[in-house]
């Protein structure tokens, strides 16, 4: 028998399920459209058994240490790089740049 995928949970205990309504975060709905951009023609740049060979492949502790939207965005980047849209050093260049912007102290008016 195959070994179970982290993603596999069916016939375990899970914990429970929290299914309450949430207002999406603006980082939430940012990582919706680009996923929505990134699927939808003129690009379909892939598919959703794609997105979630892609989720499904990562560490089980990456994996349960993520939340949903964290997850498609990881998603989000392995399938850019996967695709060639952009290269791995491109996208290493990219989040170092926003990280050290974000580390900046904020201007106050």
């Amino acid at each position: 028998m195959a070994e179970r995928g982290v993603h596999d949970m069916g016939g375990e205990a899970g914990g429970p399920v929290d299914n309450h309504e949430h207002v999406p975060t603006m980082s939430e709905r940012r990582v919706d459209a680009l996923m929505q951009l990134m699927r939808s023609n003129p690009r379909s740049y892939w598919v959703v058994d794609e997105m979630r060979r892609t989720i499904e492949s990562l560490t089980p502790e990456h994996y349960n240490a993520s939340g949903y939207y964290e997850k498609w965005a990881y998603a989000l980047r392995g399938l850019l790089i996967e695709k060639g849209v952009v290269t791995q050093a491109e996208m290493d260049a990219k989040l170092a740049e926003v990280k050290a912007r974000l580390a900046e102290p904020s201007e106050k008016c």
